[in-house]
């Protein structure tokens, strides 16, 4: 009698509440590490590490830090991307995840300049590279564990998910410096947007600290998750790259050129909106560079405000992008960023409601421009090269956009006697070359996310690069 036949006990899926939730835990956790830095670059690093006579001299010395760290994000996004497409999406977004933790902490235990010198600073340097390392690897997987593990027509939806730890990101951290800044006020007489003598001996190093215990939760929540089957059954099939750069490089090149574009005015956006105008709504009226002059608090709780709806047109993009599509719907939003860029003067000149609706009208594009992302680049490149793919022009665009906006808006502000008309222009310009790249780009709503499909539309893109109908 023959033996019963059993059959194989189904694959282990993820649940729709464990992809979003590692999707998203991960990304707040990298956005909170990075807008610490981003605030502390504004607030002590200055004084801290990069001590000068001129003050914007040694604010422009603690961006170029700041922005040294983009340099290092498109080295983590092979590196990760490599051990991500090889050997798997889970694991490789726990290694980045831990280096990103462990340099955060470890700038809360820095000697400053005044006590180690020159080798304050150049460790300083040294963990905002680990920082820049560690997202480099970060995003795309995140982005692959929403996007990989979506039903179909919701992933744009699913891909908002890691997205939205940008604002949640920058709520939780500059609420949390914004907190300690109340506990250790500057003292009577004293210049109010300027921190306390103990914020900056000791209080500044409690973000950073914190970051250890939000690491060990985002640490829990991913060793949980399982490989998505669109991965899997590539590893089955035999079709995972020795070498997924090279791969991309030869056969994809024109992917990474476009996502590269695709993100530029994004980046531009983005650091203007959290990194620039914290430098410069915080600085004196009557300061050499001029700026808006409000207090310290008072700003962050204005821009925090403005992040609000970062948060929430970074959902509300996900179904638009799934409806009408990822190319037109960033079309739309890229020309609204250009317009943006050119009406901040006339925003600003209306005192404070009109810094208010610039800081509204700026993170509300951001949430509209951020959220498609989490699907398109990743959807440009097939399985077997998709970490890599996705990662490298995430993160290369971080070096067109993001390393030198800070810097550049700086030097234009200056320029510009202390209106930012110029700083306004720019963004206008960076808007105008990503809209250029998604005239050039072609939808890829319907592209199917299984390797053969994705490789005949990437050869569909290869065969021709041209305005789409």
């Amino acid at each position: 009698m023959p033996a019963p036949t059993t059959s194989p006990a189904p694959a282990p899926v993820n649940s729709r509440s464990r992809v979003l939730i590692a999707s998203l835990i991960g990304t707040t956790i990298e956005f909170y590490d990075f807008y610490i830095y981003a605030t502390a670059a504004v607030l002590v690093f200055p004084t801290l590490f990069f001590p000068s006579s001129d003050p914007t001299t040694a604010l422009l010395s603690s961006f170029a830090v700041f922005g040294a760290a983009m340099v290092a994000r498109p080295i983590g996004a092979v590196v990760f991307g490599h051990l991500g497409d090889r050997l798997g999406r889970k694991g490789t977004l726990v290694a980045s995840l831990l280096t990103m933790g462990i340099a955060t902490f470890l700038i809360g235990v820095l000697p400053t300049y005044a006590q180690a010198g020159w080798v304050a600073t150049a460790l300083l340097v040294l963990m905002r590279l680990a920082q820049g390392f560690a997202l480099g690897g970060e995003w795309s997987g995140a982005a692959l564990v929403a996007t990989e593990n979506a039903p179909k027509g919701k992933r744009a939806l699913y891909g908002t998910f890691p997205q939205l730890g940008a604002p949640l990101g920058f709520i939780i951290g500059n609420g949390l410096f914004l907190i300690i800044g109340a506990l250790l006020p500057s003292a009577a007489g004293a210049d109010p947007s300027q921190p306390s003598d103990a914020f900056l001996n000791w209080g500044w190093r409690i973000p950073f600290l914190f970051s250890a215990v939000m690491v060990a939760i985002g640490l829990w929540v991913r060793m949980r998750l399982v490989e998505a089957p669109v991965f899997a059954k590539t590893r089955e099939a035999g079709l995972v790259r020795k070498l997924p750069l090279a791969t991309v490089f030869r056969n994809h090149w024109k992917q990474l050129i476009l996502g590269t574009f695709f993100m530029l005015a994004t980046y531009v956006l983005f650091y203007l909106m959290t990194t620039f105008s914290l430098s410069y709504g915080r600085t004196a009226e009557d300061a050499a560079v001029p700026g808006l002059g409000y207090e310290y608090t008072t700003f962050v709780l204005m821009m925090i405000f403005g992040v609000l709806f970062f948060a929430v047109f970074t959902l509300v993009s996900g179904p638009l992008a799934d409806r009408y599509g990822r190319r037109a719907t960033l079309i739309a939003v890229t020309a609204g960023i250009l317009v943006f860029g050119l009406v901040w003067v006339p925003l600003i000149g209306l005192g404070t409601v009109g810094v208010v609706l610039w800081l509204v009208f700026g993170f509300t594009l951001m949430g509209m421009t951020f959220g498609p992302m989490g699907a398109l680049l990743p959807e440009l490149f097939p399985t077997s090269v998709r970490y890599t793919g996705s990662g490298i022009s995430y993160n290369v665009s971080s070096i067109l956009g993001a390393a030198v906006a800070p810097f550049i808006a700086v030097a234009l502000w200056e320029a510009g006697d202390g209106s930012p008309w110029l700083v306004g222009v720019y963004l206008s310009s960076m808007a105008l070359l990503t809209l250029v790249a998604l005239l050039l780009g072609r939808e890829t709503k319907d592209v199917g996310l299984e390797e053969g499909e994705a490789v005949e539309a990437t050869a569909r893109d290869n065969a021709s690069v041209s305005v789409a109908p």
